[in-house]
């Protein structure tokens, strides 16, 4: 009997395999259909007469101090961009330690509009959303501009950002988002989270957009959104309560009848040196997101592991010819798309020095994955809260 349990396990690690290598080749054919995109996206603008440059408000919730936020506030103050543009930063505090860094930016980038606004009203669990809602009514033109205080972007951030909205269409667009990648600060957890981001995260959301044939969620790295997009979508407000408010916004804007489109630009989040207790907080966080927003998809993320598989079938088998064959090209599909989203699409330099780490990466990973199935309780800033159809619950 033992026996038969042992052939069992061995043959069902083969096919599971044999199916993680198949999500590795469609996720390579998606993110060549991205590039092709992403292609044309650059040459029209590149040859666009009157580039769409409107004015827009860049809105940004702060509390406390981040890993290389004030490189990633002058970033957004260098931008090569022929429109007007002001940045609002949100904290619910006048002692957050965010606002002498907000000071200092203003003193170092006179001719840029930057306002500080205190934002001390608590609309629901989520604190980054009840600091939007109160900023919108201090915003002066009709884009606004969201994204979070780590982010770091290319000085033709947001001329492309913009120019997406004139992509021509049926429906008008609401909402652009943008791809991102990560940049690890020293220790090892944050290393396997950034190698995450750009190796595994953006595959799969490549992967959804070919099956869905576009974007109709949105990622929290960049979301540009018209003002009409957002009222029609139920505004900002009736998001105070979720976890996920920058894919719900997303989903929202997609049912309100307008598009969600990706930028051809890639930002940058910093990772902060996470320990081992921080970093599986933050896993379990999103995993435990990702199943409650999209239930159907997490059970199905089992097609994604192939390299996890792989070394499964290894021991299942006691290191078979075929299990050894089987890793070599799961392992081969499995570097040829971390290398093509990774380093083509993402230019992450941290990338390619870090694949050794995928076999260990992607059993952490795996291990994860099936923690999120254990419960709904989440850590987030240090407090516990339970995950309930979209919404955040304090616990205590």
């Amino acid at each position: 009997m033992p026996h038969v349990y042992a052939h069992a396990v061995e043959l069902a690690t083969t096919v599971l395999t044999v199916a993680g290598m198949g999500y590795y080749l469609v996720a390579l054919v998606a993110a060549y259909v991205y590039l092709a995109r992403r292609s044309r996206q650059l040459r029209e603008l590149a040859h666009a007469d009157t580039p769409f440059t409107p004015p827009l408000s860049i809105l940004k919730s702060l509390k406390g101090l981040d890993p290389g936020m004030m490189e990633a506030f002058r970033s957004h103050c260098r931008q090569s961009y022929a429109g007007q543009y002001e940045i609002l930063f949100g904290v619910s505090s006048q002692d957050d330690p965010a606002v002498a860094a907000v000071l200092r930016l203003q003193n170092e980038f006179p001719g840029t509009p930057i306002r500080l606004i205190e934002t001390p009203e608590r609309l629901g669990t989520n604190g980054k959303v009840s600091t939007l809602v109160q900023l919108i009514p201090h915003a002066a033109h009709p884009y606004l501009l969201i994204n979070d205080s780590d982010i770091t972007v290319s000085p033709r951030y947001l001329e492309r950002v913009m120019a997406s909205f004139a992509e021509p269409g049926k429906q008008p667009v609401g909402l652009v988002t943008a791809l991102y990648r990560g940049r690890a600060h020293g220790t090892l957890p944050s290393q396997l989270e950034s190698l995450g981001i750009s190796t595994d995260f953006l595959p799969s959301v490549l992967l959804t957009v070919l099956m869905e044939r576009g974007m109709r969620f949105g990622l929290g790295s960049t979301l540009a959104v018209t003002r009409e997009a957002v009222e029609a979508a139920g505004g900002l407000a009736a998001l105070a309560d979720h976890l996920a408010d920058d894919y719900e916004l997303g989903v929202r804007v997609h049912k309100a009848g307008f598009r969600v489109v990706l930028a051809p630009d890639v930002v940058e989040t910093s990772v902060p040196a996470y320990n081992w207790r921080g970093f599986l907080d933050h896993q379990l966080r999103w995993y435990r997101t990702v199943r409650d927003a999209r239930p159907l998809g997490y059970s199905g993320m089992h097609f994604t592991y192939g390299l996890a598989w792989a070394m499964l079938n290894l021991m299942a088998s006691g290191f078979s010819l075929l299990s050894i064959w089987l890793f070599a090209l799961a392992f081969f599909l499995r570097l040829a798309l971390a290398m093509t989203v990774g380093a083509r699409i993402l230019s992450d330099r941290q990338a390619l020095p870090s694949l050794w780490l995928l076999p260990f990466r992607d059993a952490v990973a795996f291990g994860l994955w099936i923690a999120g199935f254990a419960g709904n309780t989440i850590v987030w800033r240090g407090q516990r809260f339970t995950v309930k159809k979209g919404k955040l619950i304090a616990q205590g």
